[in-house]
């Protein structure tokens, strides 16, 4: 097995920058729009075609931001709830409680790691006060959307998909986001496509559109842009509610444009890592990331592997034994309900929701991304068969 005194240290993650971009940059900084100006109303227009929505795709400055605005425009405040699966980032619950609402912490199904239908209908039955609900699109695996919007529509609550990792996922042939009426990505670095920092709103409702336009830049009628290319003074505003800061700039809109046209061919070489994995892991005491009905196009933002119970070492350990082979990698998650903060407030033990429990306990996130070359695919590969097989 290669050691990390022989080879550079391999990431668990790195964008895929190329000379598009970096020209891209270099003209927004010559010709002077730093902040949101022509470059993110363009990356807007060409984030809808892609997607194939009939309403609007909004820029923000994350997919936190996005989130944010997605649930704020449902009017979204205390008293109502707000379903969240415990296998995600913070974000996804914790802009729920920006309103003062309650994130209602649910558990995932055991094969995909994503929201499944049935604990979603046996949650909307127990709860009387849902909203909304906040699907994931775990590791770029859709979620099973059929079901979902029956029960959502059933119950009288919205539909907010956080599709953070879900470029280009699609689900029975349709692309995420393409009838989503909210439906929220990110540009974080280590995504599918990367901006630095930034996100992604898709909305159908074009007054709701409207409302997240305003609140994503102080409450202001119009955004920067518009104010210098409009026939009203450039100087002239109104302040029409209390918003927030999350407009994108035309630094990360033009990454964001060159990104996207290179989405599906990003995606398929991870595809492709991804199944060399699956191939050379088929043996090993790992539960491998799962397919399921209908989840036709996986993105693979992540590749995550579950030890079994006759793997010879822990999940730690296989940890730090791949990092002393000069290997990164992560874990995705630590459920929600076991960090300080939601654990307190939703007063859940660890075992109250245990396909998380014992899936994180078990996960760990092997290096994925569209620049890796074949010899460090391979690494990788050597380094985990070394380890899980007693031999490194």
């Amino acid at each position: 097995m290669s050691t990390s005194s022989t080879l550079p240290f391999l990431p668990f993650a790195l964008p895929a920058i190329g000379q598009e971009e970096i020209d891209e940059v270099v003209d927004s900084l010559r010709n002077g729009w730093l902040t949101t100006g022509p470059k993110c109303r363009r990356f807007e227009e060409d984030f809808a075609a892609f997607v194939g929505t009939e309403g609007a795709a909004i820029a923000v400055n994350s997919a936190t931001a996005g989130l944010h605005l997605a649930v704020e425009s449902l009017g979204i405040g205390p008293g109502d709830q707000v379903i969240v699966p415990t296998w995600t980032f913070t974000s996804t619950a914790e802009v729920v409680r920006y309103l003062g609402a309650e994130p209602v912490l649910v558990d995932v199904d055991e094969r995909t790691l994503n929201l499944a239908p049935e604990e979603l209908e046996r949650q909307l039955a127990a709860h009387d006060r849902v909203k909304a609900v906040m699907p994931v699109h775990f590791a770029g695996l859709a979620c099973e959307l059929g079901a979902t919007r029956e029960l959502c529509a059933r119950h009288g609550a919205a539909l907010v998909e956080d599709a953070a990792h879900a470029l280009p996922t699609t689900w029975n042939d349709e692309l995420v986001g393409s009838r989503s009426e909210l439906a929220v990505y990110s540009f974080y670095a280590t995504k599918t496509i990367a901006t630095g920092e930034g996100g992604m709103v898709v909305v159908r409702d074009p007054e709701r559109a409207a409302r997240m336009r305003t609140m994503r830049l102080h409450g202001i009628d119009r955004d920067a842009f518009d104010r210098y290319s409009s026939e009203k003074p450039a100087w002239y505003y109104e302040v029409v509610a209390p918003g927030f800061k999350y407009n994108m700039g035309d630094l990360a809109a033009a990454l964001g444009i060159h990104q996207l046209k290179k989405a599906r061919a990003l995606r398929d070489r991870r595809a492709a890592i991804a199944a060399r994995y699956s191939e050379a892991f088929a043996d090993l005491p790992l539960r491998l990331p799962a397919e399921a009905p209908g989840a036709d196009v996986h993105a693979w933002h992540l590749y995550v592997v579950r030890l079994t119970d006759d793997a010879p070492l822990d999940r730690d350990a296989f940890i730090a034994r791949m990092s002393a082979a000069g290997i990164g990698t992560s874990v995705h998650f630590i459920p929600l309900h076991q960090h300080p903060y939601w654990r307190d407030f939703t007063g859940l033990a660890p075992e109250d929701l245990p396909v998380a429990h014992d899936s994180f306990g078990r996960a760990v996130s092997l290096p994925l991304y569209p620049t890796m070359t074949e010899g460090e695919v391979e690494r990788v590969v050597e380094a985990a068969r070394g380890i899980l097989l007693g031999r490194g």
